[in-house]
């Protein structure tokens, strides 16, 4: 037994190279894991960077120099900032706050609901199981309340907490794309210097993340805007609500698409009942799930994300539990990260081969 974990360990930790790499994925994990939630403002301020670094290359090949590349565009982004921070935060607010009014109206529609199940399908649905499930839409509703209440008490907490990211990610987003190549240099002066498998590591972990960054944001932007429009010709109340639900819901694949359906199904129902209107609104919405899912996510990601569905799901469940949105957020490229860990990974069986 000790013979074959012996041979085990040979065959893939005899590499000096690998280890110090499993030794920095596990320092990375632990950072992330204990102080995730100090660090997110840096963190934020590097997916934003990761962002804005085409349109920087793109300023360059027009001839500008880093500098006023760097100026251009942070300005820019400085610009839609406010315009998100101004016009489309309060809109999206103020329709959150009717939609949590709402709430209890929606709720007894669908009690009503759920009352005329035992007369039509008396076999499959009993008076006992409706009365159970509206006592817990009851439950439900109340933690909604309590929730909203102690969110207004800390309102005051919230807004803090806005003002810095205000302050300190454009801070740090001016300065991270200033001076990404210092940065660079100065982490990387502190690697050995023979380290090939961290540089074949890192330079797909840099592709990856960077190209799934700016196509899950286009992504979001593409889904959440046709869903507004869409949802503005057919009349849906807290259509821009409902449109940014939409659009933030592609982060979590597949689960993402069925949980945002519940809350439009619900308004869409409570506003016009089961009728053609209704009927024309989850069409609406399939056929942009269905173009989402078949014909842009293939157009963005078709180079990027190159793994099983079970395997997404899975990296969301675990990455998630460990990191809250940031870990639902980078699933993805943290498990393509892992698969080209692997992939990278140096093998010695050919050399145990060769020794027997």
């Amino acid at each position: 037994m000790l013979k074959v974990f012996r041979r085990w360990i040979d065959r893939y930790f005899s590499n000096e190279e690998a280890l110090l790499l499993l030794l920095l994925i596990a320092a990375v994990l632990l950072v992330i894991i204990t102080l995730g939630k100090v660090l997110a403002p840096f963190l934020t301020a590097i997916v934003l960077a990761y962002l804005l670094q085409g349109a920087m290359n793109y300023c360059k090949r027009r001839g500008l120099g880093h500098l006023g590349a760097t100026i251009l565009v942070f300005m820019l982004f400085v610009s839609v900032l406010m315009l998100l921070l101004l016009i489309i935060l309060p809109a999206t607010w103020q329709q959150l706050t009717q939609f949590f009014y709402e709430l209890p109206r929606m709720a007894s529609k669908g009690q009503e609901l759920l009352m005329l199940l035992p007369d039509q399908y008396p076999d499959l649905v009993s008076v006992d199981q409706v009365k159970i499930w509206t006592k817990q839409i009851g439950d439900e509703l109340a933690s909604v309340g309590q929730f909203a209440v102690s969110f207004s008490i800390s309102g005051i907490t919230g807004v803090m907490a806005v003002l810095i990211y205000c302050v300190l990610v454009p801070i740090l987003v001016f300065f991270l794309l200033k001076d990404a190549d210092k940065i660079l240099a100065w982490c990387t002066a502190f690697l050995p210097q023979r380290r090939q498998l961290l540089n074949r590591v890192w330079t797909e972990m840099d592709i990856q993340i960077a190209n799934y960054i700016r196509g899950k944001v286009l992504e979001i932007v593409v889904v959440g805007g046709v869903t507004y429009v869409a949802f503005l010709i057919l009349g849906v109340n807290y259509a821009a609500l409902l449109a940014i639900g939409v659009g933030l819901s592609v982060l979590v694949p597949y689960i993402g698409a069925a949980v945002i359906t519940i809350p439009i199904a619900l308004v869409g129902y409570v506003q016009w009942g089961w009728t053609n209107d209704f009927i024309w609104l989850l069409v609406v919405y399939g056929v942009i799930q269905a173009l989402d899912g078949n014909v842009l996510v293939p157009l963005l990601f078709s180079e990027v994300v190159n793994l099983h569905p079970v395997a997404i799901i899975v990296a969301v469940l675990v990455f998630g539990g460990l990191w809250g949105f940031w870990g639902v957020f980078f699933a993805i490229p943290l498990a393509t990260l892992f698969k080209a860990v692997l992939q990278a990974w140096p093998d010695n069986r050919a050399s145990d081969s060769d020794s027997v």
